[in-house]
């Protein structure tokens, strides 16, 4: 076997054919890594790796079609079928011959992601794993056309026949997809040479043993089936050797059902035992938070997909396989097809439901989670388009687990009837993701904060409450009701609302807080980046921003600090100051009306009253719940509310798993070093193994 390796080696590199192999699998990828890393920036090779897929339905023809084509064209097939080495060691010496020359464009691959990682931070967990996968797939395409190769004598044949055999094998996910989005019988059978979808699972991030093995068995299948191929030539036509024709079927059949097994056998196998994830952010891991919901299940579950397996995102596929394997019976996943069966989810939410969305569902109640939640859209700059930035899939299906398990829902209240700021639907969703129901609070229609208020949520009223409103929070404070405080720099007194506030020893200091030191503000003086101190609150946030634009200064009285009762959240410097006349905060310096900081800009409060313990948390923005100001911090504003909500001591079990981001940052590449290195990788690389080729070809030629 091994001087079969070495002639066959050799003769690809002296012939021009492994020459122009090498140049076109590098001018192909190289000229997607030059157009996704270098120009777009993209830190994710495996965008130039996926595109490259169809590079080997004409590369690898081009280097396989001689291989064994040219053995039987020329009779040289019986010198060596008759000498005393076994058909699978030629066959073997062939195939390991040509993957060694596959192999130099992937080693010369596998150094890109270490030459961009000097322009910006490369995932190079995913980056590699998406290389083996670029690796196997490319031997699976060799194995196949070596196969090819060894049922004809003509190259040329060997060569269309190979470009139809990978070519059916890239589009096979798409074949079954028409056939039957749901999926049945003959579309389980052509899945059997799908090569693309094992190749998405690793390039997502997920190294997955059952597609390592995969692509291993088709290998392996595809140079048995050549071996068979070449032993029936040894044979002449008699009755003798029609056994032998038989034995040999019987041995594929018997063969391929035991590889088929083998698979089939290692997709039973838990996920966690088979599956890996390596992602930077561990986009398909469960967190702890997620395994102890699911500990504590005392009823089966369901999740219904609506949607066909076949449609549905590899991504949350492969989160729901992780839920329903740890699970073990208790959690069953099943996919509806929603364009069949539009009326499926009526039975079980009265939202409008849609495809590729899902339904959890249990003995007590179910809960729909939109498609759309599944992932986080921001609105791009740039492009201005929405985005996705982040996998939320674990967050909303863990919530859902929660929340249909639940005996007892809390409920929080928001305050209206005073010109308060509305809530906006990403606030709403994450009290909807903390399994808290709201409703919204008049008290033209109602005397009291209801009984089953868990909190209260007055966000940043522009017309002061009556006497009989404040009144009634205040008693509602009394019987050891939490409250949600927002308030908002304005024209107008808000005497009553700050007669609250002085409940908890807390009030408001005149004017709006200028902040002086650059590190502290964002474009504008006013718009503050306070500092984040460390709180059960704020613990999340401390190494980020909160953006609290237009703030007041919290002012408390030294008693309730002293006594313990006071826990600061946000802080601003002391060059800050609270300014008389906010407009006039183009000048720096500070007028004798002005007051000299620092400030807080949060805070919270705790007092004890006759109905027990009574938390106020309190922030002086008016608009730092809002979506646009959330935005310009990342969500850290979002993350503050889920926070200050939750720490209510009624909904302190609330479940809510934080967004898990896809940003994996940018590569900025100087323009001198973006046409350097892709004239390098594009043109230079591939010319110059073309010429070495060529070279070596004509010297040989002339001898």
């Amino acid at each position: 076997m091994r001087a079969i390796y070495k002639r066959e080696l050799r003769a690809c590199f002296n012939s021009f054919i492994g020459w122009l192999f090498l140049a076109v699998v590098l001018f192909f990828t190289g000229l997607y890594v030059t157009a996704n890393n270098l120009a777009q920036g993209s830190a994710y090779l495996t965008y130039a790796l996926q595109s490259s897929l169809i590079i080997f339905i004409i590369a690898v023809p081009i280097l396989t079609m001689r291989i064994l084509a040219e053995e039987r064209k020329n009779k040289t097939d019986q010198m060596i079928l008759t000498a005393p080495v076994s058909v699978w060691k030629i066959v073997l010496g062939k195939y390991l011959a040509l993957e060694t020359v596959f192999a130099v464009p992937c080693g010369i691959l596998c150094l890109y992601p270490l030459l961009l990682g000097r322009y910006g931070t490369i995932p190079y967990g995913e980056t590699y794993v998406s290389l083996l996968g670029f690796f196997l797939y490319g031997s699976a395409a060799v194995a196949g056309g070596v196969f090819v190769s060894s049922l004809t004598e003509s190259q040329v044949i060997a060569a269309v026949v190979s470009v139809v055999l990978i070519f059916v094998g890239y589009v096979m996910a798409g074949i079954c997809n028409l056939i039957s989005p749901v999926g049945n019988l003959l579309t389980r059978i052509l899945k059997v040479y799908d090569l693309t979808t094992p190749f998405i699972d690793l390039i997502n991030g997920n190294l997955k043993l059952t597609s390592i093995l995969y692509y291993l068995s088709v290998v392996f299948l595809l140079l048995f089936f050549t071996t068979q191929s070449i032993q029936k030539r040894r044979y002449s036509v008699s009755v003798k050797h029609l056994k032998n024709g038989a034995y040999s079927i019987g041995l594929i059949i018997v063969t391929t059902a035991v590889v088929i097994g083998a698979n089939l056998l290692l997709g039973q196998v838990p996920a966690e035992y088979t599956e890996f994830d390596v992602t930077k952010e561990k986009l398909y891991s469960l967190t702890e938070d997620s395994y102890k919901v699911m500990d504590e299940l005392q009823e089966n579950i369901t999740i219904y997909v609506l949607s066909p397996e076949s449609s549905m995102n590899l991504d949350v596929i492969e989160t729901l396989n992780r839920y329903e394997s740890y699970a073990k019976g208790g959690i069953q996943v099943e996919y509806v097809d929603f364009s069949s069966n539009p009326d499926f989810a009526k039975q079980y939410t009265d939202a409008q439901a849609s495809a590729r969305s899902l339904i959890v569902t249990s003995d007590k109640r179910s809960k729909y989670i939109d498609y759309n939640d599944l992932y986080q859209m921001e609105l791009s700059y740039e492009t201005y388009g929405y985005e996705m930035t982040g996998y939320d899939a674990e967050g909303q299906i863990t919530s859902a687990l929660h929340y249909v398990t639940m005996d007892d829902m809390p409920k929080v209240y928001l305050l209206e009837g005073h010109g308060e700021g509305a809530l906006e639907a990403g606030f709403l969703s994450v009290l909807a993701k903390l399994n808290i129901e709201y409703e919204t609070l008049n008290f033209l229609t109602v005397d009291e904060v209801p009984a089953d208020a868990r909190g209260l949520i007055i966000n940043a009223p522009t017309a002061d409450l009556s006497g009989d409103d404040a009144e009634k929070i205040r008693r509602y404070a009394n019987g050891g009701g939490d409250v949600l405080f927002v308030y908002g720099y304005g024209q107008e007194a808000l005497p009553n609302y700050q007669a609250l506030l002085a409940d908890y020893n807390v009030t408001i200091a005149n004017g709006m807080v200028v902040e002086a030191d650059r590190n502290y503000y964002y474009q504008n003086m006013l718009y503050l980046l306070p500092e984040v101190e460390y709180d059960d609150l704020t613990a999340s946030l401390v190494d980020g921003y909160v953006f609290a634009p237009y703030a007041c200064g919290i002012v408390i009285d030294e008693e309730a600090e002293e006594n313990g009762e006071v826990n600061y959240l946000l802080k601003t410097t002391a060059d800050s100051f609270a300014r008389h006349n906010p407009d006039e905060v183009s000048d720096n310096e500070k007028t004798k009306e002005d007051i000299d900081g620092p400030f807080a800009l949060g805070a919270k409060v705790t007092k004890q009253t006759e109905g027990g313990e009574s938390t106020a948390v309190i922030y002086t923005s008016a608009v730092i719940f809002q979506e646009g100001a959330d935005a310009i911090v990342a969500g850290n504003n979002k993350k503050l509310f889920e926070n200050s909500v939750s720490s209510f001591a009624a909904v302190e079990n609330a479940v809510s798993i934080p967004v898990k981001s896809y940003y994996a940052g940018f590569l900025t590449v100087p323009a001198l070093e973006f046409i350097f290195v892709g004239l390098i990788i594009v043109l230079a690389l591939p010319l110059g193994l073309l010429i070495t080729g060529l070279v070596i070809w004509l010297q040989r030629r002339k001898r």
